[in-house]
Protein backbone atom coordinates (compact mmCIF):
# COMPACT_ATOMS: atom_id res chain seq x y z
CA UNK A 1 0.00 0.00 0.00
CA UNK A 2 1.29 3.30 -1.05
CA UNK A 3 2.63 5.82 2.09
CA UNK A 4 1.26 8.63 2.45
CA UNK A 5 4.11 10.71 1.12
CA UNK A 6 4.33 8.74 -2.03
CA UNK A 7 0.24 9.29 -2.52
CA UNK A 8 1.25 13.36 -2.58
CA UNK A 9 3.95 12.76 -4.65
CA UNK A 10 1.67 11.09 -7.38
CA UNK A 11 -1.04 13.76 -6.99
CA UNK A 12 1.74 16.48 -7.37
CA UNK A 13 2.95 14.50 -10.46
CA UNK A 14 -0.78 14.12 -11.77
CA UNK A 15 -0.95 17.78 -10.97
CA UNK A 16 1.82 18.73 -12.85
CA UNK A 17 1.80 16.92 -15.74
CA UNK A 18 -2.31 18.31 -16.11
CA UNK A 19 -0.65 21.84 -15.94
CA UNK A 20 1.80 21.05 -18.05
CA UNK A 21 -0.49 20.12 -20.77
CA UNK A 22 -2.94 22.99 -20.18
CA UNK A 23 -0.23 25.32 -21.31
CA UNK A 24 1.33 23.53 -24.29
CA UNK A 25 -2.23 22.77 -25.17
CA UNK A 26 -3.41 26.51 -25.11
CA UNK A 27 -0.08 27.71 -26.51
CA UNK A 28 0.62 30.43 -23.66
CA UNK A 29 4.31 30.94 -22.17
CA UNK A 30 4.89 30.76 -18.26
CA UNK A 31 5.38 34.63 -18.19
CA UNK A 32 1.94 35.30 -20.32
CA UNK A 33 0.12 33.11 -17.42
CA UNK A 34 1.97 35.07 -14.88
CA UNK A 35 1.27 38.72 -16.42
CA UNK A 36 -2.27 37.52 -17.10
CA UNK A 37 -3.08 36.08 -13.33
CA UNK A 38 -1.59 39.94 -11.78
CA UNK A 39 -3.99 41.36 -13.91
CA UNK A 40 -6.47 39.31 -12.43
CA UNK A 41 -5.14 40.09 -8.73
CA UNK A 42 -3.68 36.95 -8.14
CA UNK A 43 0.34 37.70 -7.82
CA UNK A 44 2.14 34.30 -8.32
CA UNK A 45 6.03 34.47 -9.57
CA UNK A 46 7.46 32.83 -11.96
CA UNK A 47 9.53 30.56 -9.43
CA UNK A 48 6.39 29.14 -8.30
CA UNK A 49 4.68 28.88 -11.31
CA UNK A 50 7.83 26.86 -12.94
CA UNK A 51 7.76 25.12 -9.31
CA UNK A 52 4.16 23.80 -10.26
CA UNK A 53 4.71 22.72 -13.90
CA UNK A 54 7.98 21.11 -12.85
CA UNK A 55 6.29 18.99 -10.07
CA UNK A 56 8.54 20.59 -7.54
CA UNK A 57 6.13 21.43 -5.35
CA UNK A 58 2.78 21.80 -4.57
CA UNK A 59 -0.03 24.93 -3.92
CA UNK A 60 -0.79 25.10 -0.64
CA UNK A 61 -3.07 27.40 0.88
CA UNK A 62 -5.99 29.52 -0.25
CA UNK A 63 -4.26 32.24 -1.91
CA UNK A 64 -2.46 29.22 -3.92
CA UNK A 65 -5.80 27.29 -4.74
CA UNK A 66 -7.47 30.93 -5.25
CA UNK A 67 -5.50 31.32 -8.31
CA UNK A 68 -5.65 27.90 -9.88
CA UNK A 69 -9.17 28.64 -10.53
CA UNK A 70 -7.79 31.59 -12.91
CA UNK A 71 -5.05 29.34 -14.32
CA UNK A 72 -7.98 27.27 -15.05
CA UNK A 73 -10.06 29.82 -16.60
CA UNK A 74 -6.79 31.10 -18.69
CA UNK A 75 -6.21 27.88 -20.20
CA UNK A 76 -9.56 27.31 -20.71
CA UNK A 77 -9.62 24.35 -18.40
CA UNK A 78 -13.12 23.02 -17.19
CA UNK A 79 -13.67 24.05 -13.36
CA UNK A 80 -11.73 22.18 -10.92
CA UNK A 81 -9.19 19.99 -13.80
CA UNK A 82 -5.93 21.28 -11.75
CA UNK A 83 -7.64 21.92 -8.22
CA UNK A 84 -9.20 18.26 -8.04
CA UNK A 85 -5.68 16.68 -8.70
CA UNK A 86 -4.79 18.07 -5.30
CA UNK A 87 -6.60 16.56 -2.26
CA UNK A 88 -7.21 18.77 0.56
CA UNK A 89 -4.56 21.45 2.10
CA UNK A 90 -3.73 21.38 5.37
CA UNK A 91 -4.21 24.97 5.99
CA UNK A 92 -7.37 27.23 5.93
CA UNK A 93 -5.70 30.61 5.56
CA UNK A 94 -6.82 33.55 8.13
CA UNK A 95 -10.42 33.49 8.25
CA UNK A 96 -11.34 36.66 10.42
CA UNK A 97 -14.61 37.59 12.10
CA UNK A 98 -17.94 36.62 10.62
CA UNK A 99 -20.30 39.11 10.29
CA UNK A 100 -23.56 40.57 8.04
CA UNK A 101 -21.70 43.22 5.45
CA UNK A 102 -24.63 45.68 6.16
CA UNK A 103 -25.51 47.60 8.97
CA UNK A 104 -29.28 47.06 9.09
CA UNK A 105 -30.54 44.71 11.84
CA UNK A 106 -33.81 44.27 9.96
CA UNK A 107 -32.51 42.94 6.69
CA UNK A 108 -30.05 40.72 8.78
CA UNK A 109 -33.13 39.03 10.53
CA UNK A 110 -34.54 38.42 6.62
CA UNK A 111 -31.48 36.89 5.56
CA UNK A 112 -31.81 34.81 9.09
CA UNK A 113 -35.02 33.85 7.85
CA UNK A 114 -33.91 33.08 4.70
CA UNK A 115 -31.02 30.54 5.43
CA UNK A 116 -33.65 28.87 8.02
CA UNK A 117 -36.09 28.47 4.79
CA UNK A 118 -33.33 26.91 2.87
CA UNK A 119 -31.91 24.32 5.89
CA UNK A 120 -28.40 25.87 5.94
CA UNK A 121 -27.22 27.47 9.59
CA UNK A 122 -26.56 31.39 9.97
CA UNK A 123 -23.92 32.03 9.35
CA UNK A 124 -22.91 30.12 6.66
CA UNK A 125 -19.76 28.04 7.80
CA UNK A 126 -18.21 28.38 4.40
CA UNK A 127 -16.55 31.15 2.92
CA UNK A 128 -15.30 32.94 -0.45
CA UNK A 129 -11.75 33.20 -0.96
CA UNK A 130 -12.35 34.41 -4.24
CA UNK A 131 -14.87 35.71 -6.47
CA UNK A 132 -15.35 37.35 -9.96
CA UNK A 133 -18.63 38.78 -10.59
CA UNK A 134 -19.73 40.46 -13.92
CA UNK A 135 -22.74 42.19 -14.46
CA UNK A 136 -23.71 43.07 -17.78
CA UNK A 137 -26.04 45.93 -18.85
CA UNK A 138 -28.66 46.65 -21.67
CA UNK A 139 -29.34 49.29 -24.20
CA UNK A 140 -31.90 50.89 -21.22
CA UNK A 141 -29.00 51.27 -18.97
CA UNK A 142 -30.57 48.96 -16.61
CA UNK A 143 -29.17 45.66 -15.24
CA UNK A 144 -29.72 42.88 -17.52
CA UNK A 145 -27.70 39.66 -16.35
CA UNK A 146 -25.00 38.37 -13.52
CA UNK A 147 -22.77 35.88 -13.52
CA UNK A 148 -20.72 35.33 -10.62
CA UNK A 149 -17.50 33.07 -10.48
CA UNK A 150 -16.12 32.16 -6.92
CA UNK A 151 -13.89 29.70 -4.66
CA UNK A 152 -15.53 28.83 -1.54
CA UNK A 153 -13.66 26.95 1.30
CA UNK A 154 -15.11 24.99 4.00
CA UNK A 155 -14.23 26.85 7.26
CA UNK A 156 -15.20 24.06 9.54
CA UNK A 157 -16.44 20.46 9.14
CA UNK A 158 -17.67 19.37 6.12
CA UNK A 159 -20.21 21.81 3.63
CA UNK A 160 -22.78 19.97 1.24
CA UNK A 161 -24.90 23.40 0.13
CA UNK A 162 -23.57 27.12 0.09
CA UNK A 163 -26.68 29.42 0.51
CA UNK A 164 -26.55 32.31 -1.81
CA UNK A 165 -29.26 35.44 -1.55
CA UNK A 166 -29.80 38.61 -3.93
CA UNK A 167 -30.76 41.46 -1.38
CA UNK A 168 -32.67 44.97 -2.65
CA UNK A 169 -33.09 46.82 1.16
CA UNK A 170 -35.94 48.96 0.59
CA UNK A 171 -38.04 47.31 -2.38
CA UNK A 172 -39.84 44.93 -2.86
CA UNK A 173 -39.09 42.98 -6.58
CA UNK A 174 -40.31 39.34 -7.50
CA UNK A 175 -37.64 36.69 -7.27
CA UNK A 176 -34.37 36.79 -9.80
CA UNK A 177 -33.72 33.77 -11.54
CA UNK A 178 -30.64 32.52 -9.71
CA UNK A 179 -29.55 29.64 -11.90
CA UNK A 180 -26.39 27.14 -11.42
CA UNK A 181 -23.62 27.14 -13.98
CA UNK A 182 -20.79 25.02 -12.84
CA UNK A 183 -20.13 22.80 -9.56
CA UNK A 184 -23.47 21.79 -8.50
CA UNK A 185 -26.65 22.68 -8.41
CA UNK A 186 -29.99 24.41 -6.97
CA UNK A 187 -31.81 22.34 -4.51
CA UNK A 188 -34.10 25.04 -3.32
CA UNK A 189 -35.10 28.53 -3.17
CA UNK A 190 -36.99 31.06 -0.95
CA UNK A 191 -39.10 34.49 -1.14
CA UNK A 192 -38.93 36.38 1.40
CA UNK A 193 -42.41 38.26 1.78
CA UNK A 194 -41.32 41.39 1.93
CA UNK A 195 -39.61 41.03 -1.53
CA UNK A 196 -36.33 42.58 -0.11
CA UNK A 197 -34.41 38.70 -0.20
CA UNK A 198 -34.51 36.19 -2.30
CA UNK A 199 -32.01 33.02 -2.46
CA UNK A 200 -30.96 29.97 -3.59
CA UNK A 201 -29.47 26.74 -2.18
CA UNK A 202 -26.65 26.07 -4.41
CA UNK A 203 -25.42 21.92 -3.61
CA UNK A 204 -22.11 21.22 -4.53
CA UNK A 205 -20.88 18.64 -6.79
CA UNK A 206 -19.19 16.66 -3.46
CA UNK A 207 -18.95 17.58 0.27
CA UNK A 208 -16.51 19.69 1.11
CA UNK A 209 -14.54 19.18 3.91
CA UNK A 210 -12.49 21.83 5.96
CA UNK A 211 -10.02 23.13 4.59
CA UNK A 212 -10.88 21.62 1.25
CA UNK A 213 -11.83 24.32 -1.65
CA UNK A 214 -14.16 24.42 -4.91
CA UNK A 215 -14.54 26.03 -7.82
CA UNK A 216 -18.81 26.87 -8.73
CA UNK A 217 -20.08 29.28 -11.07
CA UNK A 218 -23.73 30.82 -11.07
CA UNK A 219 -25.93 33.53 -12.98
CA UNK A 220 -28.90 35.84 -11.78
CA UNK A 221 -31.00 37.15 -14.61
CA UNK A 222 -34.25 39.51 -14.07
CA UNK A 223 -37.97 38.46 -14.89
CA UNK A 224 -40.57 40.87 -16.63
CA UNK A 225 -41.50 43.37 -13.86
CA UNK A 226 -38.17 43.49 -11.99
CA UNK A 227 -37.85 46.83 -11.41
CA UNK A 228 -35.13 48.82 -13.36
CA UNK A 229 -31.78 48.48 -11.40
CA UNK A 230 -29.41 50.94 -11.92
CA UNK A 231 -26.88 49.40 -9.63
CA UNK A 232 -25.01 46.04 -8.80
CA UNK A 233 -22.53 45.04 -6.28
CA UNK A 234 -21.52 41.70 -3.62
CA UNK A 235 -21.21 41.28 -0.34
CA UNK A 236 -19.22 38.77 1.75
CA UNK A 237 -20.09 37.69 5.39
CA UNK A 238 -15.98 36.97 5.79
CA UNK A 239 -12.56 38.57 4.77
CA UNK A 240 -12.18 38.03 0.97
CA UNK A 241 -8.63 37.20 -0.27
CA UNK A 242 -9.64 39.22 -3.57
CA UNK A 243 -13.69 40.30 -4.80
CA UNK A 244 -13.80 41.42 -8.14
CA UNK A 245 -17.58 43.65 -9.69
CA UNK A 246 -16.77 43.99 -13.20
CA UNK A 247 -19.79 45.85 -14.33
CA UNK A 248 -20.69 46.19 -18.38
CA UNK A 249 -22.30 48.83 -20.27
CA UNK A 250 -24.18 48.42 -23.60
CA UNK A 251 -22.13 50.90 -26.06
CA UNK A 252 -25.76 52.53 -26.39
CA UNK A 253 -26.21 53.24 -23.08
CA UNK A 254 -22.68 54.80 -21.31
CA UNK A 255 -23.52 56.37 -18.24
CA UNK A 256 -22.96 60.14 -17.20
CA UNK A 257 -21.93 59.58 -14.56
CA UNK A 258 -20.89 56.51 -12.11
CA UNK A 259 -20.25 56.08 -8.41
CA UNK A 260 -18.87 53.72 -6.43
CA UNK A 261 -20.12 52.78 -3.01
CA UNK A 262 -18.21 50.80 -0.22
CA UNK A 263 -19.70 49.28 3.25
CA UNK A 264 -17.43 48.03 5.74
CA UNK A 265 -18.52 47.79 9.56
CA UNK A 266 -16.44 50.72 10.18
CA UNK A 267 -18.66 53.03 7.61
CA UNK A 268 -19.85 53.93 4.02
CA UNK A 269 -17.45 55.60 1.55
CA UNK A 270 -18.62 57.19 -1.44
CA UNK A 271 -16.46 57.92 -4.18
CA UNK A 272 -16.70 58.96 -8.18
CA UNK A 273 -15.49 57.15 -11.01
CA UNK A 274 -15.05 57.99 -14.38
CA UNK A 275 -15.41 55.43 -17.44
CA UNK A 276 -12.26 57.39 -18.89
CA UNK A 277 -12.95 56.26 -22.67
CA UNK A 278 -13.97 52.91 -21.74
CA UNK A 279 -17.22 50.83 -21.89
CA UNK A 280 -16.82 48.90 -18.30
CA UNK A 281 -15.75 49.30 -14.88
CA UNK A 282 -14.02 46.86 -12.56
CA UNK A 283 -13.55 47.29 -8.90
CA UNK A 284 -10.90 45.32 -6.94
CA UNK A 285 -10.40 44.83 -3.09
CA UNK A 286 -7.94 42.20 -1.90
CA UNK A 287 -8.57 41.18 1.80
CA UNK A 288 -11.71 42.53 1.39
CA UNK A 289 -14.28 42.14 3.97
CA UNK A 290 -16.75 41.78 5.63
CA UNK A 291 -19.07 44.41 3.75
CA UNK A 292 -20.12 45.05 0.24
CA UNK A 293 -18.89 46.36 -2.83
CA UNK A 294 -21.16 48.11 -4.86
CA UNK A 295 -21.65 50.65 -8.27
CA UNK A 296 -24.29 53.04 -8.76
CA UNK A 297 -25.00 54.91 -12.26
CA UNK A 298 -27.24 57.15 -14.04
CA UNK A 299 -28.04 59.23 -17.12
CA UNK A 300 -28.80 63.44 -17.02
CA UNK A 301 -27.60 65.38 -13.93
CA UNK A 302 -26.29 63.69 -11.46
CA UNK A 303 -29.22 63.79 -8.09
CA UNK A 304 -28.17 63.54 -4.97
CA UNK A 305 -28.85 60.41 -2.99
CA UNK A 306 -28.81 59.54 0.26
CA UNK A 307 -25.42 56.79 0.89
Amino acid sequence: MSSRNELRRARADAFASALRDGINARGVTLAWLQENLRLRGNTVSMATLSYWRSGARRPEGAQSMAALGDIESLLGLTAGALTGLLGSTKRTGPLGPNQFPIDEAALEQMVKDAFAALGTPYPDTSREVTTHSVTDVDADGNVSHCITRSVVQSTVGTVTAIPFLELSPGVSTPAPVLSAVSGGRISARYSHPSGEVHGALFELEAPLTAPGTAVIEWSVGFPPGYPPTQETGHAVARQCRELMVWTRFHPDALPDWVEEKIETPTGIRLAPLSLAGRTSVHQVRRAFGPGAIELRWGYGERADQPG
